[in-house]
């Protein structure tokens, strides 16, 4: 098997980082952060009744909000996720005081401030439609590439868990299901979206398994999806697919600030990935030794006689 270069690796994740970093410098990285400050963050337990509700959602709101703040309506149908909002209401109590003094008890009135749930709906952006939300990329790539089949082939067959091929509810093109142990490939996008999508869900099914990782080592999500894309990155461009115009925007995205702390923390796990997953796309095929002939000398039996039988 023939390794890729580690110079070829390196100067492909520098070109990653430059791009990253011109997004950052630019208009829309401020638009985009302007954009995102405006959803509510939710608590460990309604993060939790979003992922059981809508396993792909990335942004939620109520219907008013989508409608009134970001110009956007539900689209008929849709089916609201349910979440716990928290609510306060004061009261008025009366509580008894000791005089410290006299030791008399005097009642006094009080505000009591109780805090209550009730349940709230929301909507993740992929059950709305209208105006356009800022972005720091491209949503889709197109196009296609000569060397498909081979290339989707040997990614198919080098995942560590079954690829499927399906369609599923919410905008992502892919997910890698821990619990199923698989992973989901959306049908009916470009080749070089199909190619981009599937490396970057073999990354997180090498990296970012629960039952392969200690949980000491296990990441933040944001952390997860830098590498992830950084690897399909690396791995697309190698073989002459570019996808900046959609990773340098995801990264961006994910990234927690400008120094790119994420990418760098885990530049030796990317070029890694990224090499193992190159390698085996070059491999060359296994080929069987041909048969070697001999100079033996087959012996062929004589034929036997038949015995004459006297006919009656």
């Amino acid at each position: 098997m023939a390794h890729v270069n580690d110079e070829r690796l390196t100067a492909l994740t520098e070109r990653l980082e430059k791009g990253v970093q011109d997004i950052f410098t630019s208009g829309r990285f401020a638009e985009y952060l302007s954009f995102m400050a405006r959803f509510h963050h939710y608590s460990f337990g309604n993060c939790m009744l979003i992922l059981m509700q809508c396993p792909h959602a990335t942004q939620v709101a109520g219907y008013t909000k989508w409608k009134k703040e970001f110009g956007r309506q539900v689209k008929k149908g849709e089916r609201g996720i349910q979440i716990l909002a928290p609510c306060t209401k004061r009261l008025l109590v009366d509580e008894e005081q000791i005089d410290p003094v006299t030791g008399q008890t005097a009642k006094e009135q009080m505000t009591v401030v109780k805090t209550y749930f009730k349940i709230a709906t929301v909507f993740d952006v992929s059950q709305t439609e209208g105006k356009e939300l800022p972005s720091l990329g491209v949503s889709e790539l197109t196009g296609s590439t000569e060397r498909y089949q081979e290339i989707y082939a040997k990614l198919v067959d080098f995942a560590p868990v079954p690829v499927k091929t399906e369609d599923f509810p919410g905008a992502a093109k892919g997910y890698f299901s821990y619990t199923e142990q698989c992973i989901v490939i959306r049908p009916g996008m470009s080749e070089v979206q199909t190619l981009k999508t599937l490396t970057h869900e073999i990354a997180h099914s090498l990296l970012h398994d629960p039952s392969q990782v200690p949980d000491q080592e296990l990441k933040k999500r944001n952390e997860k999806e830098v590498e992830a894309e950084s690897v399909a990155f690396v791995v697309c461009k190698h073989f002459g697919i570019d996808t900046s115009d959609y990773s340098f925007g995801y990264v961006a995205g994910w990234s927690s600030g400008k120094e790119l702390d994420e990418l760098k923390a885990s530049l030796d796990r990317i070029k890694n990935t990224a090499a193992q997953i190159i390698d085996t796309i070059e491999a060359e095929p296994e080929r069987t030794e041909p048969e070697k002939f001999t100079d033996r000398v087959m012996v062929i039996p004589p034929k036997r006689k038949m015995k004459s039988v006297p006919v009656r």
